[in-house]
């Protein structure tokens, strides 16, 4: 059996384990555990391209609702020297997986004080600094609209000026739904669906469907916009309307 074949059965058999992770957290408490499976590599990618593009440049980066780790390991080596990464888990056995991956990460070898996994609530998160990229996993349409109103405030407030937000939901969810939830599940899932819309129509710059995925996700990316520059004005300028 060669390298290839081993490494591709061990990562087979680590997607299996957290899946099934996933359904057993997702059965204890809707709250802090809202998808079915583990991220893909493409949907993983697309999430953590915002830090790629810093390229060399020292960043600040939070990553909320984490899971089982598999965008932060996507997430890790694509960390410029320098950069800090804290990750907020509110799912107690998450956030002690997620500390194991850290000490264990091979791109962290010595240096595993740059990412802090902290068991929290995104809203209830102060680490006293700002970020230039937020990658968030939360599960959105397991929240009524009031906490995710209050979620996206916080993201755009703890992100540095032209800082970009990246976050997912899954596609066809308001149909699957349709089929089992009551009324009142109806208009909280449409609630919450506006909160999001809002965000999208002021800050978003793109957005991606990513089909491979299970199930389908829609990725999108937000931009906290950068303060106004004002106009530079010359004293000669300043002189003569003052003629």
């Amino acid at each position: 059996m060669d390298d290839w074949t081993t490494s591709h059965d061990r990562v087979l058999a680590q997607r299996n384990a957290e899946g099934w992770t996933f359904l057993l957290e997702a059965a204890r408490d809707l709250r802090t555990t809202g998808a079915i499976a583990p991220s893909g590599r493409v949907l993983a990618r697309l999430l953590t391209d915002p830090v790629a593009e810093h390229g060399a440049r020292p960043v600040n980066v939070l990553e909320a609702g984490a899971g089982t780790g598999s965008v932060t390991r996507a997430l890790i080596p694509r960390l410029a020297c320098a950069s800090l990464l804290d990750v907020v888990e509110a799912n107690p056995r998450f956030a002690a997986r997620l500390r194991r991956l850290v000490r264990a990460h091979p791109h962290l070898a010595g240096d595993s004080e740059r990412v802090r996994v902290h068991h929290a609530f995104v809203e209830e998160l102060d680490t006293g600094r700002r970020y230039d990229v937020i990658v968030s996993g939360l599960p959105f349409t397991n929240f009524t609209p009031a906490q995710v109103e209050t979620i996206m405030d916080r993201y755009m407030n703890m992100l540095e000026p032209g800082g970009t937000l990246t976050y997912f939901a899954y596609r066809g969810t308001r149909y699957a739904r349709a089929l089992t939830a009551t009324r009142a599940q109806a208009r909280r899932h449409r609630g919450v669906e506006e909160v999001l819309a809002d965000y999208q129509r002021r800050y978003a710059t793109g957005c991606w469907t990513v089909w491979a995925n299970l199930p389908p996700a829609r990725v999108w990316r937000l931009r906290r916009p950068a303060p106004a520059t004002a106009p530079v004005t010359s004293l000669t300028a300043l002189a003569g309307a003052g003629r």
